[in-house]
């Protein structure tokens, strides 16, 4: 079994990881429709659900990826675990936020929004971690989002009733999240991952300008998200803590472009132990924004692309792997896919055998890399 260092350090040794969400399989999107009909009650939905869940690990464990998630097959969205854990979000009625690819087409994807005062219902993420504990040998870790990513969740005018304002809103959100991860610890959890998509429209320089004109300063918020993130985090020894950060991932589009070096401080400032970061095409930029990266740090190149069903040559990979190297020393670099293969239960646009070809690739080119 791969060890987790004391004092919250991942060992050095794991190389090949996932970000978090793995495709769907079509008998669990069918049972979750036949849940929502009430054609089938929960006690059959949860087997269902178990035997999504140990096909995810099977799958990462054969494809040798050294530290596994559950692939996020309970949630219907990777930020499921807040909102149907908490009373008092509308699951859909939030503002839009538009999906793009490459060709120009687009999607329009319809977030939460908060309208009554938070309550919780049930933990976010325990189910989660103790199924998936009892089913591998391997180093396991549980999936949370941000609270930048939930500040978009409130609505001035939806949202105000529940809270007149949103840093009260995210007083709860940080409060709720690290109660979370006190569970989560005390449970046995030694990784924890915070997905913060988000931040990337703090990178974007169109959706930098958009804050401005909304009488956001940019500049501001990136430190604001970075002490609220830092809140839920610290104070838990032996836990090793991870910030994914991409420029959004829903059925193979995006939202945001831009280099890392807008919200570089972010490297400095906070106190993760890694970085998984999204590094799959030209929209990411250069590697150059990693020097921020303090020397305890270790940093997980996104390289494969989970939008697309393409392999990329393995050469190339252990190519912009020596080129990272530049800026951050090889023994304190790892591999992934570049974000989630199924943000939302509609997943990106690969089948299950791309999925399995990806990771398998990840896990050969991080054992060929680092041995």
């Amino acid at each position: 079994m791969l060890s987790i260092g004391s004092e919250g350090a991942m060992s050095r040794h794991v190389r090949a990881e996932v970000v978090g969400s793995l495709l769907r399989p079509d008998f669990l999107a069918a049972a979750r429709r036949r849940l929502d009909s009430g054609e089938i009650d929960h006690a059959r939905f949860k087997e269902i659900e178990d035997r999504a869940v140990d096909e995810a690990v099977a799958t990462q464990a054969a494809a040798g990826i050294d530290v596994v998630t559950d692939g996020e097959q309970r949630r219907y969205a990777f930020f499921g675990h807040l909102v149907e854990a908490m009373a008092g979000f509308d699951k859909l009625g939030g503002w839009a936020i538009p999906f793009r690819d490459e060709r120009g087409e687009q999607l329009v994807f319809q977030r939460p929004v908060v309208v009554d005062k938070l309550r919780m219902l049930r933990n976010m993420a325990a189910e989660e971690f103790t199924y998936l504990r009892a089913k591998t040998d391997q180093p396991v870790k549980v999936t949370l989002i941000s609270a930048q990513q939930a500040a978009a969740y409130y609505d001035p005018e939806k949202s105000k009733a529940a809270y007149p304002t949103r840093d009260q809103y995210l007083a709860d959100i940080v409060a709720f999240s690290r109660r979370e991860v006190d569970e989560l610890a005390r449970l046995g959890c030694t990784y924890v991952q915070i997905d913060a998509p988000q931040y990337a429209a703090l990178l974007d320089p169109e959706l930098r300008e958009g804050y401005r004109k909304r009488g956001s300063d940019p500049e501001k918020l990136i430190d604001t998200c970075i002490d609220m993130d830092n809140a839920i985090i610290e104070g838990h020894p032996g836990v090793t803590f991870a910030m994914h950060i991409c420029r959004g991932n829903n059925q193979s589009k995006f939202y945001a472009a831009g280099d890392y070096e807008p919200i570089a401080r972010i490297f400095e400032r906070t106190k993760f132990d890694r970085f998984l970061l999204e590094y799959d095409d030209e929209r990411s930029g250069g590697f150059e924004p990693l020097k921020h990266v303090p020397e305890d740090r270790v940093v997980v190149l996104g390289l494969v692309t989970s939008k697309k069903p393409e392999l990329e040559p393995e050469d190339e990979l252990k190519r912009r792997i020596e080129e990272a190297s530049r800026y951050v020393p090889l023994e304190r670099l790892a591999l992934s896919p570049q974000c989630g293969f199924a943000s939302t239960m509609e997943g990106n646009r690969l089948t299950l055998d791309d999925q399995r070809r990806k990771l398998e690739l990840v896990g050969r080119v991080a054992r060929s890399v680092w041995g």
